[in-house]
């Protein structure tokens, strides 16, 4: 990971997917999450080519290997993003986790709504340090939020413009808060041109990248995770419903004898052989290895059919 880059992400990623297929996804996730959070989190602003061709990587082992490997960098980005923002850190670790959020919507990982959540809280506290995340955030992803809900965008713009006024008379500064005014009025208006340093193009040229090495056809807007902001940050509470399996409902979770002993499944008597095989595939719950062997050891589908229901 450290010598990643433009020109190396196709073997890098190759390589990475065979580790995933090799160990355990836990571990792979919590390892390469603290690589790439220690790579790109820093006090200084990290170049923007970096972060994005780190969460290039993400993305394609998102749609490559499947959607907890983007949903685990994500939360962990969210969550350090969070706590940074009550903390008043002084550096830039701020910028630098708000521009993964960012790339890793450019890069079709996560919803929109994510980011307009992050923007509304942003706009709702609205001091001089949320005012720079504001633009920071428009300026890297701005025109794609308009082309995804330019309601929502709307909305946010009538917002913020009330809070401007209000807050008038708190800011020694009134430029900054003029000038994200106008930044979001260009981008109400669509126009490019207002915006300094707006450049689509490496996204663009990282985009046509990442269409080139992900495997599946449906790679687009069934794999990205419409998950809201206050979701991430309860996941320790309540689960996370966007992976599969990974959710709950009641808090907390509580082991209970009577729902235990109505889990496990009644397949008959199954033979040795058969447990071994599920054994083997690592079918390490009860309902697995139940199916597995109804499967294994139906007449016909009919057959299976009705075990299956039962």
């Amino acid at each position: 990971l450290h010598r990643l880059s433009e020109p190396n992400l196709s073997s890098i990623s190759g390589q990475l997917e065979e580790l995933y297929m090799a160990n355990s996804r836990k571990d792979m996730n919590d390892t390469l999450t603290d690589i790439l959070m220690n790579a790109c989190v820093t006090a200084v602003a990290m170049p923007a080519r970096l972060l994005m061709e780190h969460v290039l990587l993400v993305s394609i082992l998102h749609h490559n290997v499947g959607i907890e490997v983007g949903a685990h960098f994500l939360e962990a980005v969210v969550k350090k993003f969070d706590e940074l923002c009550k903390s008043d850190a002084e550096g830039k670790e701020c910028e630098n986790l708000l521009a993964l959020v960012a790339h890793l919507y450019n890069f079709h990982v996560v919803h929109c709504l994510l980011i307009f959540d992050i923007l509304k809280k942003l706009v709702s506290t609205f001091t001089e340090k949320e005012i720079e995340l504001i633009l920071f955030l428009l300026k890297n992803v701005g025109f794609s939020l308009r082309k995804d809900d330019a309601l929502a965008l709307k909305e946010l713009i009538t917002e913020a413009q009330r809070k401007a006024s209000t807050a008038e008379k708190k800011f020694q500064d009134q430029t900054r808060v003029r000038f994200m005014l106008e930044t979001m009025l260009a981008l109400r208006n669509n126009d490019m041109r207002k915006i300094p340093g707006y450049d689509p193009e490496p996204v663009e040229r990282l985009r046509k990248l990442q269409r080139a090495l992900v495997h599946s056809s449906g790679s687009g807007k069934d794999t990205q995770l419409r998950v809201s902001l206050e979701s991430l940050l309860s996941a320790d509470q309540v689960g996370r419903w966007w992976i599969v399996g990974s959710s709950w409902s009641g808090t907390p979770m509580i082991s209970d004898a009577k729902n235990q002993a109505q889990q496990k499944l009644h397949v008959g008597k199954v033979s040795s052989k058969i447990m071994e095989l599920a054994r083997k595939l690592r079918l390490n719950t009860d309902i697995r290895r139940s199916i597995f062997c109804v499967l294994m050891t139906s007449e016909d589908f009919m057959d299976a059919f009705e075990k299956l229901l039962k």
